[in-house]
């Protein structure tokens, strides 16, 4: 990518956000775009970084058998009048509805009941069981208090997926199943997911774990133990049976030596039972030849929380604790490497654009820092506001042919001779 192609200018950061800077400054520098409160736009390296970790989710539960499809975001109100939710969601102000001459219809915050109605078309046997489907895609939720930006959202992308099971215990190795696809799906974005009981809240069924990240600016209350890696969300404390549900459902007796963190939720997953299935007529053959209720998971990872907290967690600062920018993780970064070139000596550009030119060939996502700026020091200080691993500086003080490479995050610099390797190993 070139970087005069994006409009981008010189940026000067202002007033950044305290408790989140990183997006903050990804809206200084339109790298999201706001059109109104909790709707964003993504500009290149924020999709990016988006769809680099969807394909990760992607991988990882086709990894683990999952099958993905695309279920509509438009709905028929009937579906959730069916399904006995409507009027909750209508008299929460949740949901966004929209009456037509047509018919009426709702924007999908959630899809149980639009994924019952997908499954029974399909599974009708159980012969067809067990089975998860999964999608990415667009949510809305009309969220009364948005905070966070990206954090919570009107409208943002997620990862619903849905299992129909055979009994109770067909849903219990299911939920297992999943369980281990996200943790591996977090650590290969490279965040430090920890799994908390939860409480199933509206959702109903059996059971339920969030997946949370330790962090001060997160909106849950977890009580935790780094040793046993225990950890529970308070919420659970709110329910009569607190006790009893902890013991049956996770094995937890003993909460007196667990402490209180802030955790940020980027994943959900609950056993549902047959609470929408029921409600939904949603029943397959059974081997003795009677109609039986679907046994129901449902699991969720936040997409746009997720890129949120990757960005955040890769906040720098100067020497003196201030915010400067941000590196992302080479496992997401979309970019790798940018350059930067003296714009007013052709040898230093000529050498800038065959190195663009020859890496972008090669495969090597790059970012060419083409602007027409004389000021290195300019140049270096915009790269780190768009979170790239790696910058190769070409500048007045080297000699011909040669390059700098530096590592962002660390400043570990290392000269090359472009003319003898014309690759560049980070």
């Amino acid at each position: 990518m070139k970087l005069s192609q994006t409009g981008m200018g010189t940026v000067k950061l202002s007033n950044l956000d305290e408790m989140y800077p990183v997006q903050d400054i990804l809206l200084q520098t339109s790298q999201l775009v706001q059109y109104g409160t909790g709707i964003y736009a993504y500009n290149n390296i924020p999709l990016l970084v988006r769809k680099n970790v969807e394909k990760i989710i992607i991988e990882k539960l086709n990894k683990y058998g999952c099958i993905e499809v695309l279920l509509p975001t438009l709905q028929p109100e009937k579906m959730w009048k069916d399904s006995g939710r409507y009027s909750n969601y209508v008299d929460e102000g949740i949901m966004f509805t929209l009456q037509t001459d047509k018919g009426n219809f709702c924007l999908a915050p959630t899809a149980e009941e639009a994924v019952v109605e997908f499954a029974r078309e399909k599974l009708k046997s159980y012969k067809n069981l067990p089975v998860t489907f999964y999608q990415i895609g667009e949510k809305y939720r009309n969220e009364i208090r948005t905070r966070g930006y990206l954090l919570r959202g009107k409208s943002f992308p997620m990862m619903d997926a849905y299992s129909f099971n055979l009994s109770e215990e067909d849903l219990a190795n299911t939920y297992q199943n999943i369980k281990k696809a996200y943790m591996e799906i977090f650590e290969t974005i490279g965040l430090d997911i920890i799994p908390v009981a939860a409480d199933n809240g509206t959702m109903g069924g059996k059971k339920s774990e969030e997946f949370m990240l330790l962090s001060p600016i997160g909106e849950d209350t977890i009580l935790y133990d780094a040793t046993t890696k225990t950890a529970l969300n308070t919420e659970i404390l709110e329910r009569e049976n607190y006790e009893e549900y902890l013991k049956t459902e996770y094995g937890i007796t003993d909460i007196s030596k667990l402490e209180k963190r802030k955790a940020i939720e980027l994943g959900h997953i609950f056993q549902l039972g047959t609470k929408y299935s029921e409600t939904m007529n949603g029943t397959y053959i059974a081997q003795d030849g009677k109609p039986t209720y679907y046994h129901m998971g449902c699991y969720g990872i936040g997409v746009s929380r997720t890129v949120a907290t990757i960005y955040e967690e890769s906040v720098i600062k100067d020497k003196n604790g201030k915010v400067e920018g941000f590196v992302l993780p080479e496992s997401i970064a979309p970019y790798k490497l940018q350059i930067i070139a003296k714009m007013d000596n052709e040898e230093k550009v000529k050498l800038a654009n065959e190195m663009y030119e020859k890496l972008t060939q090669s495969g090597v996502n790059v970012i060419l820092d083409d602007r027409k700026i004389d000021s290195i020091g300019v140049k270096i200080k915009d790269c780190k506001i768009l979170g790239t691993p790696y910058m190769a500086v070409i500048g007045d003080k080297l000699e011909e042919g040669k390059i700098e490479i530096e590592n962002v995050r660390t400043g570990e610099k290392k000269i090359l001779d472009w003319g003898q390797t014309q690759t560049v190993n980070f």
